[in-house]
């Protein structure tokens, strides 16, 4: 058995910086979009995980709706691409064209920065303020399987009360999802 060590970082922290490679070829850095973006929204995702294609279209409305109020979302993979291949890097280039999606998909070939932000399950959210803090971690929404069910939206209202300067009232919740494939 392998024992993992994963610093938690909690709600009401700082976000662990990062510099990733994206699959357009460029390195990102988390303090470069905090620049740049009023919040940030950070999802833990991967090509495999059925939870990640059923969240894409729901992933992909969340940034067009919120993109014009400076936020931004990254989609990251931390996926031990050794162990499942379509987690590989051409493959989540490949994924990116496939699904259109329209925010930046990073690669955490180390795992240094999953395991820094605790993520544990694809998808998982953090929302993360323009001073680095981390906002809102957990769920997406209450519904994984059908978004006209969706009877919490726990991302989008998080997002919505951080642009309004509200408290966010549920600030964290537990990720439903796929386990993350970590290296051995």
């Amino acid at each position: 058995m392998t024992i993992l060590e994963t610093v938690y970082t909690p709600v009401g922290s700082y976000a662990p910086d990062f510099e990733l490679p994206g699959i357009d070829e460029r390195v990102h850095h988390l303090s470069r979009y905090l620049e740049r973006f009023s919040a940030v929204g950070v999802i833990f995702m991967c090509n495999h995980c059925p939870y990640v294609g059923l969240y894409l279209d729901r992933l992909k409305n969340i940034q067009a709706e919120f993109a014009a109020s400076g936020f931004t979302l990254i989609g990251m993979n931390g996926n031990d691409a050794t162990q499942v291949s379509t987690e590989s890097f051409d493959n989540m280039k490949t994924f990116a064209q496939l699904y259109q999606l329209n925010f930046p998909y990073l690669w955490d070939s180390t795992q240094d920065v999953t395991r820094s932000f605790g993520a544990s399950k694809t998808p998982m959210a953090f929302l993360i303020d323009s001073d680095g803090i981390v906002r809102y971690k957990g769920q997406i929404d209450n519904d994984p399987q059908q978004s006209s069910s969706t009877k919490e939206d726990y991302l989008r209202n998080a997002i919505a009360c951080l642009f309004k300067n509200q408290a966010i009232n549920l600030s964290e919740t537990e990720p439903v999802g796929t386990s993350l494939i970590w290296r051995n």
